[in-house]
């Protein structure tokens, strides 16, 4: 073919104005902003709380391939392939409950044991995608925890490891095994399970000897860990315990009022300057409610004094969750009532509970992150609020998860938002 100066002119042209428009086109096509024919589904009208990325505003939330594709106001629907509308609702990340006990089997007590909860069974009708064992297993039945539980839950399921070698177990509750203490396999442990283990723990020892506890914070600190301390120490004093804490470990049952440790309120009221202390230090105080872990007393007077709870772990196991506590949606809506806001409290049961374990993979609505979502209500009405003494205090509002999303997926469904409409 002869090249003329037409042919030139129009191969010119073609480089020139063609193939840009089919770059710009094409560019378009794979950009993540090309909503339509990407988004798996699609909450719309939602007011959504973010304490990562700063948002408590009326959002859109879209997500593919179980991720998180954007938060945006007004995102195209048309070609979504499932259309949430959460009108009224708020839609907030998977909440985080960092203490619970879940390492289920056949035997008594806890470990591999019949006091403990299945996670599915409570976490994502609350709104919960992600939960932590507070210590059931230690480093010589990990494993078997793992693959008995962690792996087989639809719940994404973390750990504290017990510095004891066989958790906390019915045979090993209150005095366990001294020779059981082994600092070099627990860290072995972590680093085997980075994934999973997120921190060591103590509790649950009646001796007066504080090798048990410095084993803890010494695993803790090899491992670049938090500590969760659970308060059945009963030799140890609530002093000698938050002093020896680092900055970033863990109390939990902070506000509960029990012979075994000194409370965090004194007998006029006042937060005790121990505490305080303690907290401007950067100790984190975590609720961690159960059956015994929460009284009003205690609460109302410290978070008037400022003492707000870091996270609203539940202490979930077996008989907890039939008692004042409920679930976590029940423990948060005691501090709803108390005074503290939407916002802030889903902060807590979110992105902070995420930042206290070192997962700050979780606990937001980050474009990329895990779509693990909470679409809660609040209903209005009166309702009572029952603490570990059997006090009652009543309020006009109350937390209620009307739909969970795990990896993308609707795994909690109350009033079937994802469902079609009966015709």
């Amino acid at each position: 073919m002869t090249e003329t100066p037409m042919y030139f002119s129009l191969k010119k042209l073609i480089l020139t104005t063609v193939v840009p428009v089919l770059i710009v086109l094409a560019t378009i096509a794979e950009s993540p902003r090309a909503y339509a024919q990407k988004i798996d589904i699609l909450i719309k009208n939602g007011h959504v709380v973010d304490a990562k990325n700063g948002i408590n505003a009326p959002m859109d939330v879209a997500m593919t391939k179980g991720k998180i594709f954007n938060v945006a106001a007004k995102i195209p629907e048309q070609d979504a392939k499932k259309v949430i509308d959460a009108t009224g609702l708020y839609v907030s990340p998977g909440l985080i409950n960092i203490h619970t006990h879940v390492f289920v089997g056949s035997n008594p007590g806890f470990a591999d044991g019949t006091s403990s909860q299945l996670p599915d069974a409570f976490a994502i009708r609350s709104g919960i995608t992600t939960v932590v064992d507070a210590g059931t297993s230690g480093w010589k039945n990990f494993p078997l925890f793992k693959s008995q539980v962690i792996d087989k839950s639809v719940t994404r399921v973390l750990a504290f490891l017990n510095i004891f070698e066989t958790g906390f177990s019915a045979g090993s509750a209150i005095e366990p095994d001294m020779n059981s203490l082994d600092v070099e396999e627990t860290v072995e442990a972590i680093k085997t399970f980075p994934e999973v283990i997120v921190g060591t723990r103590i509790g649950h020892y009646s001796g007066s000897d504080w090798t048990p506890f410095d084993r803890a914070v010494e695993a803790a600190e090899i491992a670049k860990v938090p500590l969760l301390v659970e308060c059945h120490l009963p030799q140890y004093s609530l002093k000698d315990q938050l002093q020896r804490m680092r900055p970033g470990d863990i109390i939990t049952h902070a506000y509960e009022n029990v012979d075994e440790r000194m409370t965090i309120v004194d007998e006029q009221g006042k937060l005790r300057p121990i505490v305080r202390e303690a907290q401007d230090r950067g100790i984190l105080f975590d609720v961690g409610h159960g059956g015994a872990g929460f009284w009003f007393n205690q609460a109302i007077p410290a978070v008037e004094q400022g003492l707000l709870p870091n996270s609203f772990g539940t202490d979930e196991h077996r008989t907890s969750m039939n008692s004042g506590m409920k679930n976590m949606l029940n423990v948060m809506s005691k501090f709803l009532t108390m005074g503290m806001s939407v916002e802030d409290i889903l902060a807590r049961g979110t992105w902070n509970a995420a930042q206290s374990i070192n997962r700050e993979d979780l606990g937001n609505l980050s474009e990329g992150s895990e779509a693990d979502i909470a679409i809660l209500s609040i209903l209005d009405g009166d309702f009572g609020f029952v603490d570990s003494g059997n006090n009652r205090i009543t309020g006009k509002r109350k937390f209620e998860a009307e739909m969970t999303i795990r990896d993308g997926k609707i795994v909690w469904d109350l009033n079937g938002l994802g469902a079609r409409e009966f015709k």
